[in-house]
Order: structure tokens, then sequence, then C-alpha cells
């Protein structure tokens, strides 16, 4: 008789330092958005990878920051809530030579709630001289008693399986929170969201895409004439703007198309399945502070 064993670790650190990437990196699969741009995830993101009786639940979260707008307090709220429900943490951070603010405070916050810690730098790819890190790894080792250090690579790969090794240790017996053939728990509506954002993120400029938000209207099945699948996806995708709403439609309608065929090719080797996808653009002023909008969005902050 075999026995289950689960562990839940959370992924934690500063925007726009690959815990994304790196999520997607152990699930094995694409699971969460990613891009060059801070603050791309805005919720807690969970990834699954199971291995026989061992199943790894990853906590993706977004990144720490001092928040300006309801949708970032719900942010860092999420944040907050993730550590209470993990075994144990992986601080995602990327080579340097001193310890942001936000970063402190997430210290401070595991020494409180005393959750055993290991710490990843990543983007190790980035340094053409692999001896910076030496002092990067002394100075983290000073701040605070990581139970062990990981340089890695979410792009590459490089040191990925030795993290994922040290997370194995954290397995309690208990029985799988998801089904084995799981990756994620987001529902297929909000990756269709997500991958729409992505691409706005990918092909925008900075202010606009944080000033928008994307929600599905539809997500409906059906067989086409040679009997494959086509999902018929509509989205809105809303911004703050009548400015931004001409940036994100772009001349003629262009940056539009290239959004919503860079989701459509996303969408389709995601869900294994053709898509229809039309994408709207609607104009809601100052829609991250409007408690009712973010509720509409899924932004409760209990993730």
């Amino acid at each position: 008789m075999t026995t289950q064993t689960s562990a839940f670790i959370g992924l934690i650190g500063c925007p726009n330092v690959g815990k994304s990437s790196l999520l997607n990196c152990l699930v094995g699969e694409k699971v969460a958005i990613v891009s060059d741009k801070p603050q791309t995830t805005r919720s807690r993101v969970i990834g699954v990878r199971t291995e026989g009786d061992f199943q790894l639940v990853l906590l993706d979260t977004p990144g720490a920051h001092q928040p300006r707008t309801q949708l970032g307090r719900l942010m860092m709220r999420a944040v907050g809530r993730t550590l209470d429900d993990i075994d144990a943490a992986v601080l995602v951070v990327q080579p340097g030579d001193h310890i942001r603010p936000e970063e402190q405070r997430l210290l401070r916050r595991l020494r409180d709630k005393q959750i055993p810690a290991l710490l990843a730098v990543n983007k190790i790819d980035t340094l053409p001289d692999k001896r910076a890190l030496l002092p990067c790894l002394a100075m983290w080792q000073q701040a605070f008693p990581f139970e062990e250090l990981f340089p890695l690579s979410a792009k590459t790969g490089d040191g990925t399986q030795d993290l994922l090794q040290a997370l194995r240790r954290y397995a309690a017996p208990a029985p799988h929170s998801f089904p084995d053939d799981v990756a994620t728990d987001q529902p297929e509506r909000v990756l269709a969201a997500e991958l729409v954002r992505e691409q706005m993120l990918r092909l925008l400029e900075q202010e606009v895409p944080h000033g928008a938000a994307v929600s599905v209207d539809q997500f409906t099945a059906r067989t086409g004439p040679d009997g494959a699948e086509i999902l018929d996806i509509l989205v809105t995708i809303l911004c703050e703007r009548e400015g931004h709403k001409g940036i994100i439609i772009g001349q003629g309608g262009r940056t539009l198309k290239k959004i919503a065929t860079g989701a459509r090719l996303e969408m389709e080797q995601m869900f294994g399945a053709k898509v229809n996808l039309q994408c709207w653009v609607k104009v809601k002023e100052d829609w991250r502070n409007r408690e009712g909008l973010l509720k509409d969005l899924g932004f409760s902050g209990r993730e």
C-alpha cells in the first residue's frame, strides 16, 4: 500500500524577479503568464506537479510592492494569505549587491511566522562572470537563516532540478489536493483572460497594460465541420482612459489584431483546440480603485 504525500510551497519576492517563470519551469508546463514588465502576476496562481505518490503544490504570488491602488492592496493581501497556507517558502531574488526594502519586509514576515525558507537566486544566465554570485550569496546568508540557497535560471532550467529535489523534503503524508493530471487550479476562462493580458504586456507601453484588465464574456465549445473542437471566446479589455483605448486598438485596429492573434495562438496550444477569439475594448475610469469592478474581475483578496 502506497502513501500519498504533499507539499505546499509559496513563491514570494519582488516584481520581475522571475517567480512565474520559475513556477512554469517547476510545474513542467505553462500555467502562469510571463513578461519582462513588473507586476505581471496580479493574483495567486497555483501550479501542481505530481510524480507518483508525491504532489508539489506551488503558490505563485504577486510581486511585493508598496500598493497605491485598491488592486495593489488586494494583491498584497494575497501574499499575506499565502504565507498562512504553506509548508515552506522560496524567496526568489535576482543577483545583486543589496536587499530591497520590500525583500526586508518579506524576511521579517518569514521570521514572524517561523516559516522554513529557501533562497532562489534567479537569472544567473544574465551574469557574464558567475563569481559575482559569491558575495551575493554571502549577503543573503547573513541576512536570514535560509535552509538552502540555490543559484538558478528559470529561463534555461539550470539549477532548478536541485531546488525541486529540495522541496520534496517538505512533503508530509496527506491525500493529494488536486487530481494527478491537473497542472493548475485556474479555470480555462481565467487562463484565456491572462493570455490576452500577457500579449498586452508584451506589445504595449508599460503604463497601458498595468491600467488594463481582461474579462471573458463568453467561453463556449462547439464541433466544427471537420469534427474538431472550436472554442468561441469573447473578451473585453477594460482600460482607464480614452487615450489608452486608442493605443490598445492602434491605427486601423492593427495593435488589437496583434494582441488577439498572439493570444489565440497561445490559447490553441494550451487548450488543444481551435479558437475563435474576439476582443473588444471599453473604458472604465479608475477601475483599479472600484471595489465592485474588482470583485467582478475576480479580485476579492481572498486567494
